[in-house]
């Protein structure tokens, strides 16, 4: 007799990195995103790398990883299109808008996403919510600007955090700085989206409405689920 155990979180990452290898476009570029689910991707993609010609990422993490697997990385500036950007999410709603930017590369993923005909998003499946807004919703900001921001989203019923590190205020790979922002639930995420964005000082907010998955694959524990949008 056989007995299963549940797969680990861990382990479900691993799944869905292995099964985002079917998007991968051959002899093309890929878009790589950022976060420990990604990572399991990176890993997998470089099983792969003598078929396609390199990378887009969207973190100075991921560029590392991608380039101590031997995977040429290419700048942003020097390609016109992507077939494919397969990132994780924080959140994915039944449309295929997530929140992104635990991992604090928020503004460079929405900049490779954007390049990218088609994004797939990979996950494990505590992640798919009804509602975006119980993760903590990440926006960059500019630091002049931090408390400012923090009084508009208290307006709106939000309560906003400097993230920090090490007892300081985190610095991204843009040189900019994180709010985390709980306490509220994102009904129109397109609208909320676009208001946000047109704040003074926000870089760019956690919401990809605008830049939505189109499949995402989610790790269960019957194995990797398909959803597409």
């Amino acid at each position: 007799m056989t007995t299963s155990t549940p797969l680990t979180q861990d382990e479900l990452k691993t799944l869905v990195g292995q099964a985002a290898l079917q998007y991968v476009v051959r002899g093309e570029i890929v878009g790589v995103g950022t976060g420990s689910t990604v990572n399991k991707f990176i890993d997998a993609l470089a099983g792969i790398k003598g078929d396609i010609k390199g990378a887009v990422s969207s973190s100075v993490a991921s560029t590392e990883r991608l380039k101590a697997l031997g995977i040429p990385v290419f700048d942003a500036n020097e390609v016109d299109s992507l077939a494919v950007y397969i990132d994780g999410a924080d959140e994915i709603d039944g449309n295929g808008h997530m929140v992104k930017g635990g991992g604090a590369a928020l503004t460079r993923e929405k900049i490779v996403a954007a390049l990218a005909a088609r994004f797939v998003c990979i996950a494990d499946e505590s992640k798919l919510v009804a509602a975006l807004g119980a993760f903590p919703l990440p926006v960059e900001v500019i630091p002049m600007a931090t408390q400012q921001i923090t009084r508009r989203f208290a307006a709106m019923g939000g309560k906003a955090t400097v993230r920090l590190k090490e007892g300081q205020p985190l610095v991204t790979d843009n040189g900019q700085h994180i709010l985390d922002v709980t306490g509220l639930s994102i009904a129109d995420p397109l609208a909320f989206e676009s208001e946000i964005n047109q704040w003074p000082g926000v870089v760019t907010v956690g919401v990809f409405a605008h830049q939505k998955a189109s499949v995402c694959l989610l790790g269960t524990a019957q194995g990797v689920n398909t959803v597409t949008y």
